[in-house]
């Protein structure tokens, strides 16, 4: 084979290997830690329950944060209380904040002008009396049961700094909102599962997760100059020591794009943040001492050379059909071949993740015919927002505030 067909075989085997990397993992941590734990469970509070305080960063939410924060003041929690932050919004978010403060007691609003939800979420840390800080977007919906079950795990261990819990997604009208529900199902899901078996979680879900209080302020809190801040945070904490873990059973129903402008928008983010986080943190994470990262970011070289593989082998082709026209044979048998394979891991993928997953979300089957074909759209999509972000991430100026607008959430809640 020459250099181009070892690219082929590179390029076509990498999504089957790491598909069958999460289908192991997640099978592992459902069979061994999952399915033993009880749906739905029965707490049992007493005196030595910690309070926790929800910070509630908004930022132009007046059509949703009414229903946000009502159904908060709903959790099957004892000890709570809720720090909403105006993030300088356009909107009637402020006056709407304002108003539910007088509706509810334990809400308290503050508010600030336009600085990112980092700040923002500093802001309400320090007006903070909870020992646990959870966070939600000002557009979610938490699960009444979802805080008992991320707390169970700092009280069951104190090295445990975060919890991630379990996003699912609300808006389902089109195609490309069935779709993410696959995706949330049997890539990030799995991979999330997989990653707390094989050490280390590359990111909370910002959407959704609670810190030890004590363990945020030893790192300082949130960087305000990242643009994923909670990729960033997840990081910190673990490079400090913390263990961060996945609870499947907090469940936050939240919104998602739908439209192909907005999914992109979205997933070049994110795509960013990750660069940003592994550019700032290299030198750490290949310490000794750091040494459970290590797996963590071969992965992540990997999956960018991935990235940037796919369009050399595309430019690689084009430029021979439009110089020297000819076949490939090897890497069109390699294409038939993995194609195949990846078909198959990618059927085996969603039925593992589905199967475990509808013991929360009985309604995910009827995503079945759409989400099916979401591996082929979501590798395209990572190399495409990859191969844009990683350079941003290496010439975004380090201490730049990190500021966003939130893409469209759907045909049925869009902001505009």
């Amino acid at each position: 084979m020459n250099i181009l067909d070892q690219l082929a075989v590179f390029t076509l085997g990498y999504p089957s290997l790491m598909a069958t990397i999460w289908i192991c993992g997640g099978i592992y941590f459902y069979v061994h830690w999952e399915r033993k734990q009880p749906w739905p469970a029965t707490f049992t509070w007493d005196e030595t329950t910690p309070k926790v305080t929800v910070i509630l960063p908004c930022y132009n939410e007046e059509a949703n944060v009414e229903e946000t924060i009502h159904h908060l003041f709903k959790q099957n929690y004892p000890y709570m209380d809720v720090i909403a932050i105006n993030d300088g919004s356009k909107d009637d978010t402020a006056s709407q904040l304002d108003a539910l403060a007088l509706k509810y007691p334990a809400l308290q609003v503050l508010h600030q002008t336009n600085q990112g939800k980092a700040s923002a979420m500093n802001n309400g840390l320090s007006h903070a009396t909870g020992d646990i800080i959870v966070g939600i977007d000002g557009d979610a919906i938490l699960d009444y049961d979802a805080i008992g079950y991320m707390v169970s795990h700092f009280i069951s261990s104190p090295n445990v700094s975060g919890v991630t819990g379990n996003p699912r997604v609300r808006t389902r009208s089109t195609a490309i909102g069935k779709i993410q529900t696959g995706e949330f199902s049997a890539i990030i899901g799995l991979i999330k599962r997989a990653q707390r078996i094989y050490g280390m979680v590359f990111t909370i879900s910002g959407v959704i997760c609670a810190f030890r209080r004590k363990a945020l302020e030893e790192i300082g809190g949130w960087n305000t100059d990242m643009i994923t801040e909670d990729i960033d945070v997840s990081w910190r904490l673990q490079l400090n020591g913390g263990q961060v873990r996945y609870e499947p059973r907090a469940m936050c129903w939240v919104l998602m794009p739908e439209t192909l402008r907005g999914l992109f928008k979205q997933r070049l983010r994110w795509a960013q943040g990750g660069g940003e986080v592994f550019l700032r943190y290299f030198s750490q994470t290949i310490r000794w001492k750091n040494r459970r990262f290590w797996l963590l970011m071969l992965e992540y070289i990997v999956s960018v050379m991935w990235c940037y593989s796919v369009i050399t082998l595309i430019v690689a082709w084009l430029i021979s059909q439009l110089l020297l026209p000819m076949a490939w044979p090897i890497t069109t048998k390699l294409l038939s071949y993995f194609g195949s394979i990846l078909i198959a891991i990618s059927f085996i993928q969603f039925s593992v993740s589905f199967y475990i997953d509808s013991r929360y979300d009985k309604e995910i089957f009827r995503c079945v015919y759409w989400s099916v074909w979401y591996p082929f759209a979501y590798w395209i999509i990572n190399m495409a927002t990859v191969i844009i972000a990683f350079p941003r991430a290496m010439l975004r100026q380090k201490g730049r505030l990190a500021t966003w607008t939130s893409p469209d959430r759907g045909e049925q809640f869009n902001e505009q």
